[in-house]
């Protein structure tokens, strides 16, 4: 049962009805219970927390990536909201009930600076992966002081490992150390360019897959 402390005037506690009614921070408050869904398990609203589930398990080991790489579309939202928004709608596949990130599609950052040219990766190494590029920093609006930024992301341990400001646009290689843990594993290998001021980044590129030595 509600109550409401000070008369008609006062603030309402408890529930009244589909309104309930409360304090915070010294602040009287009402607000209207939701109504019931008839049936909470329909097919769509299934498939849609399934793929939501799908995409917040790719997202959430590559954060720092994120946060970075989506910083420009944070627009009243955080950079991870913006890239979930991004991936959910545009980088899930699938047939019910089996859904999947398509990775060529599934940005992990976005924005107008000029990619990476003729990227590749090397994982013959034991405990590394080295990325390579060609130096494209005389075209479109690339700058020779820009940032490798480097992913790999292993799905079986839904963990990643990144190189956000790694070697310069001119370099043309760049290497990151991965765990011991990670040889046999199947890992997933992005990158992207950032601005050594961090204002603008590329979009990034999907490099495929491999297995970590």
């Amino acid at each position: 049962m509600g109550k409401i402390a000070q008369g008609i005037l006062g603030g309402l506690s408890g529930k009244v009805g589909n309104v309930i009614g409360g304090n915070w921070k010294g602040i009287d408050y009402l607000r209207i219970k939701p109504s019931s869904v008839a049936n909470p398990r329909t097919v769509g609203q299934v498939n849609q927390r399934n793929k939501f589930t799908v995409t917040l398990e790719f997202l959430q080991p590559n954060l720092a990536f994120v946060q970075k790489g989506y910083k420009n579309y944070a627009v009243k939202m955080t950079q991870f909201n913006a890239a979930m928004s991004y991936v959910l709608n545009n980088a899930i596949i699938g047939v019910e009930p089996d859904f999947s990130v398509d990775y060529p599609t599934a940005f992990l950052s976005r924005g107008n600076l000029s990619g990476a040219l003729n990227p590749s990766t090397d994982l013959a190494t034991p405990g590394e992966v080295t990325f390579a590029w060609d130096d494209n920093s005389a075209e479109g609006n690339a700058n020779t002081t820009d940032k490798a930024m480097l992913l790999v992301y292993n799905p079986t341990k839904k963990e990643s490992i990144s190189q956000l400001e790694g070697a310069d646009r001119t370099v043309g290689t760049d290497t990151v150390i991965i765990p011991s843990t990670y040889a046999g594993d199947t890992v997933e290998l992005f990158m992207a360019f950032i601005a050594a001021d961090g204002s603008r980044v590329s979009n990034s590129v999907y490099l495929g897959s491999g297995t970590a030595s």
